[in-house]
């Protein structure tokens, strides 16, 4: 829904406070008619708000755990970077002065006055800042109505998260997100620029934008989260790309040593965090943890051991794939809840395992996967038993 300053001044006042603290206390879950109904009852053209917001603080939890007052748009919450990936951007701000040119509803913000010297935030959209004011109302950060194309502020570092949705559809070319990417880049160089941006942009693209800084890959709770690009002057020498881990803090970068080789399957197969995959990195985390690929062009790594904290999946059986021999295979290994995951071959793992009916009671992995290339290329089946279940993500 959409809402308008009218909706901020009531949601922020009193009497709203106290409708959404009793709204809060409804399940809304499942058939919500009766709830709502109540609420309408009581509150009448301030329903929707109320009910509303109170759903999305309740979605905000997990990304945003501070946040339990706050005030969203629906959009905003999905753009809203979580509250982890926001205060490792912030580390690496920290002692510098920080302007926010699309500070939306306020996450970025709320990350950088703690360890920022001074912290602007700006947007064009009124209602937005208005949540921002009430959201960051105890914390000393300027706010104010400005286009992030026009420069307010000098000898800051800008901070920008251009909006890559539309009407709840994604913008995948970066010169459709808004404002654009590439007049980003135009009326900021020369500047300290931060530019969060879709995990999977083009990376040939920044270049032919002009775009010579650091590209960050950023993983948390398992899965990538963003590309964030560091203008030169904020840049690591001599590092063009980095993967940042959040859930073992691990980074590496495209300046360590890559020395990584090629071999059979050891004890173990390793299929590298993704952030390391899209920045990648590959060779360079397989050398840093002496493991080693199972073929040049593919991101499965294998070893004698599994880095720590790390899943990884003991190799019980290799096989060349078919479907026939996996499934005897597997019959004979009493596979019952079956987990697959697939590279360089063209398979659909959820269509694989409804025909594969494992029926029996051991859990088991499978990682399907190209070796070799041209005529000399086979798809093979490693047969595994996961050190550990598999990850939950959000």
């Amino acid at each position: 829904m959409a809402f308008t300053l009218d909706d901020v001044e009531f949601l922020t006042s009193p009497r709203g406070a106290a409708a959404l603290a009793e709204v809060a206390a409804l399940p809304l879950a499942g058939d919500r008619i009766a709830d709502i109904a109540a609420v309408r009852a009581r509150y009448g053209e301030h329903t929707a708000v109320l009910v509303e917001t109170t759903l999305l603080r309740r979605r905000s939890a997990q990304k945003l755990p501070g946040a339990q007052g706050w005030l969203f748009t629906d959009e905003a919450l999905q753009q809203a970077t979580a509250a982890p990936v926001a205060a490792h951007r912030a580390r690496r701000l920290a002692g510098r002065a920080v302007s926010d040119v699309t500070c939306s509803i306020g996450a970025e913000l709320a990350a950088l006055h703690g360890s920022a010297t001074a912290v602007v935030g700006s947007d064009t959209d009124p209602v937005r800042l208005a949540m921002a004011r009430h959201n960051l109302a105890d914390a000393p950060v300027l706010l104010c109505r400005a286009d992030a194309l026009a420069p307010i502020t000098a000898d800051t570092v800008v901070v920008a998260d251009p909006a890559r949705r539309s009407a709840g559809r994604r913008r995948f070319d970066p010169r459709d997100y808004a404002p654009a990417l590439d007049d980003l880049l135009a009326v900021y160089a020369g500047r300290d620029l931060v530019v969060k941006c879709a995990p999977g942009i083009d990376f040939e693209a920044l270049g032919d934008m002009g775009f010579r800084g650091e590209i960050e890959i950023t993983s948390w709770q398992g899965s990538v989260r963003e590309a964030c690009l560091w203008s030169a002057g904020l840049a690591e020498p001599g590092v063009a790309r980095r993967a940042s881990l959040l859930d073992s803090g691990e980074q590496l970068t495209d300046a360590a040593d890559d020395d990584c080789g090629v071999g059979p399957a050891g004890r173990w197969i390793v299929d590298p965090d993704g952030a390391v995959v899209r920045a990648g990195l590959v060779r360079h985390y397989g050398a840093r943890h002496g493991l080693w690929q199972l073929d040049p062009d593919i991101a499965y790594l294998t070893g004698d051991a599994v880095p720590p904290g790390v899943r990884g999946f003991e190799v019980i059986d290799q096989l060349p794939f078919t479907e026939k021999a996996l499934r005897q295979a597997l019959s004979t290994l009493d596979c019952g809840a079956l987990e697959i995951l697939v590279r360089g071959v063209r398979v659909d793992p959820d269509a694989l395992r409804r025909r594969l009916r494992p029926r029996g009671g051991t859990p088991l992995s499978v990682v399907i996967t190209r070796i070799g290339t041209g005529r000399a290329a086979r798809a093979v089946a490693f047969i595994c038993r996961s050190s550990r279940a598999p990850a939950t993500r959000d």
